[in-house]
C-alpha cells in the first residue's frame, strides 16, 4: 500500500469510530469540504504535510499520534 492510500484509510477509520463526518471534519480543520472529500478521492495522488497537520487538529490528536498505526508499517516503495 502507497502512503497516500494508506493515510486516506487511518482518516477514515478515525473519523467512523469518532462518528464524524467529513463535513464536520472540515470544519473542525478550518478546511473547506471539497478539500476534505477532494483528499479522499482515490484519484488524487499526494496530500500536503500542512493539510495533514490540519487534519490531526481537527482530530485532536498529534501528528505522531495519527501515524502510529500498523497500516504504516507495511508501505511499499514510492520509487517506481
Amino acid at each position: 500500500m502507497l502512503i497516500k492510500n494508506a493515510i486516506v484509510l487511518r482518516l477514515k477509520g478515525i473519523c467512523e469510530r469518532r462518528g464524524i463526518r467529513y463535513n464536520e471534519l472540515a470544519v473542525r480543520s478550518g478546511m473547506t469540504p471539497s478539500t476534505v472529500y477532494s483528499l479522499m478521492s482515490e484519484s488524487r495522488r499526494d496530500l500536503s504535510v500542512i493539510t495533514l497537520k490540519k487534519l490531526c487538529d481537527g482530530l485532536d490528536m498529534t501528528v505522531t499520534e495519527f501515524f502510529d498505526d500498523d497500516i504504516f508499517r507495511t508501505l511499499e516503495q514510492e520509487i517506481q
